[in-house]
């Protein structure tokens, strides 16, 4: 189990970084900087050609003025850790299999190397769909929960036994669950659809409380395939309405997270899972610093990259009080 332990360490910490160098990829408009997958312009590494020679290869093939070399690093970066950690997820089932032992214990490793699948299928169709918001803020949700999974496995394979208070509160649990998921999706759409600065202002937006909304074309998840949506293609005032969406599920997931740590510190004793539940509040008001952040100093990288790894330490922290509130002993 040692051996497992370690690959697991190694693949979480692998899986933040992933999820970190996703973001940097998408706000840098690095998504497409290779028109092609699972290679580079035809090659595994960045193609080092002459202007002349560049110019004919991406006109004839990609029809593109000539290649970003900084923007085709970011992504292929990103894709050769992507694939170091999908490496690690199959060697960590394998491991997982060869373990006798009840066959609850596999349920983690079999659901991780689904998702590392789905995930890397998820990879080529946003290159190849040229961003299509439904497949990008899929992606992004897939690197949540595969960092999710295996924080979850990790308290799987932890040697100490965990107290059942958290039991009698996993309903409350599984829907904050589902509330951070779901804004978490919502942070995902603003990003696919470069809606994150089309609210200028804190908290009001462009001067309004509520301003006009457009739901039916905001959230229409089945945009027209084969179009480039690199920089966004609705309007700003479609915008603004997922832009503001957002910030009401930011309130509604603040206080609904709140009001669980306050029950949760009150009711449940436990060390291990009072620890669980303070790191979820830390987290919860770190990332609503940032959002207002990101407004207030319109997207600048750092915060903006922070934002996302944020969310991805609060998912995993909540999806562990899950698990741990139906921890097998």
């Amino acid at each position: 189990m040692t051996k497992i332990r370690m690959l697991v360490n190694i693949a979480m910490t692998l899986a933040f970084l992933v999820v970190m160098l996703g973001a940097y990829t998408r706000l840098t408009d690095a998504g497409l900087g290779c028109p092609d997958w699972p290679g580079c312009y035809g090659h595994w590494v960045i193609p080092e050609q002459s202007r002349d020679q560049v110019l004919s290869l991406t006109q004839s093939r990609y029809s593109l003025p000539l290649i970003e070399s900084r923007k085709a690093w970011t992504e292929m970066i990103h894709r050769y850790a992507a694939g170091t950690l999908g490496l690690l997820i199959v060697l960590i089932g394998f491991q997982a299999f060869r373990k006798a032992g009840p066959l609850y214990r596999w349920k983690l490793p079999v659901l991780l190397m689904f998702l590392v699948v789905f995930q890397a299928l998820l990879g080529m169709w946003t290159v190849t769909l040229k961003l299509l918001p439904l497949v990008v803020m899929s992606h992004l949700l897939g690197g949540m929960l595969i960092f999710s999974c295996l924080v979850c496995l990790r308290l799987q394979l932890s040697e100490r036994a965990v107290s059942t208070a958290l039991s009698p509160y996993r309903g409350l649990i599984g829907l904050a669950c589902l509330i951070v998921f779901a804004q978490i999706a919502l942070g995902g759409w603003v990003s696919a659809n470069y809606a994150g600065i089309a609210c200028i202002g804190f908290p009001q937006c462009n001067g309004q409380w509520l301003p006009h909304l457009h739901f039916a074309d905001g959230f229409n998840l089945f945009s027209p395939v084969g179009q480039n949506y690199q920089g966004g293609v609705l309007d700003n005032g479609i915008r603004v309405t997922i832009q503001w969406i957002h910030r009401v599920g930011a309130f509604l997931t603040l206080s609904y997270l709140l009001l669980l740590a306050g029950v949760l510190f009150h009711k449940v004793k436990d060390c291990r899972a009072q620890l669980f539940v303070m790191t979820t509040v830390i987290l919860l008001l770190a990332q609503f610093l940032l959002g207002i952040g990101n407004v207030i100093f319109r997207l600048p990288i750092a915060i903006a990259v922070a934002h996302n790894g944020i969310a991805a330490l609060l998912i995993a922290t909540v999806f562990a009080l899950f698990f741990l509130s139906r921890q097998r002993i």
